[in-house]
């Protein structure tokens, strides 16, 4: 009896060492070995900072990879992607020190578009990122084409996982509703939202080059917007200069003016 007590605590203390061993060697793997090559060829916003931000950058990178796991559905996840998500992550929060996304655990990509059902095979694909919700809460799930496009179409004013992460932001006092009451001070609330609405009004009149996937609702306006600060800041700012100011508060960041962050 002795020995069998003596060999199920050697059973379990070899499985449970061995799980810890399994899990460090995940979380190590987990960041792409050229991690910094990747970014400083594929990512502008990062290419832009002054070389202490892009440390603290590559930090935020490592921890939000080491604690977010990432798969592909029908696709190989290859290290620009890991990199990639992680960016697209970072860059919504760079202004804020210690934010972590307590709301996320996975990111799955499919290799192109998909449908209400996440199904990435069919003629009714037209979905190319979603937070998920329900059984699905702390999931993301991307399209991998959509993620490097957004990356390497530096003209445009689109990026997809910049769109869904800024959703995650929304949503962590619990609606995807436009307003992130964690983010914004309760003094510009109102103004916020009374800009928001205004340029809704005038992205259905088309009067606007604001994405008219904006107008849907003040949730995917603020998506819709927050892509357009990230990706063309100078562009936002002179067109839409009351947006951009806010956006600047909002986010505790000026992406028009590399350094400018805090």
């Amino acid at each position: 009896m002795v020995l069998f007590g003596l060999i199920l605590i050697t059973l379990i203390l070899f499985l449970y060492f061995k799980n810890m061993y399994s899990r460090r060697k995940l979380k190590k793997s987990a960041v792409p070995a050229d991690y910094q090559s990747l970014l400083q060829t594929h990512v502008r916003y990062y290419q832009q900072l002054n070389e202490a931000d892009k440390k603290r950058f590559e930090e935020m990178l490592q921890r939000f990879l080491k604690r977010t796991h990432i798969e592909g559905v029908g696709t190989a996840v290859e290290p620009l992607d890991r990199v990639l998500v992680a960016a697209s992550a970072i860059i919504p929060i760079f202004g804020f020190k210690d934010w972590e996304y307590f709301n996320l655990t996975n990111v799955i990509l499919y290799p192109d578009t998909f449908d209400e059902t996440y199904q990435y095979e069919g003629n009714r694909r037209n979905i190319l990122g979603m937070v998920g919700s329900g059984p699905l809460n702390g999931q993301m799930i991307l399209s991998r084409s959509a993620l490097r496009e957004g990356f390497s179409n530096v003209t445009d004013k689109s990026n997809t996982a910049i769109h869904e992460f800024v959703h995650l932001l929304d949503k962590t006092d619990g609606a995807i509703d436009g307003l992130p009451t964690k983010l914004i001070e309760h003094s510009y609330s109102i103004p916020w939202m009374k800009l928001v609405h205004q340029t809704i009004h005038e992205i259905s009149e088309g009067r606007t080059d604001i994405n008219p996937y904006g107008a849907i609702n003040e949730g995917e306006f603020f998506a819709v917007i927050s892509e357009y600060f990230f990706e063309r800041p100078d562009l936002l700012a002179e067109k839409h200069p009351e947006l951009y100011e806010m956006l600047t508060r909002i986010f505790r960041q000026d992406p028009g003016k590399p350094g400018s962050v805090g």
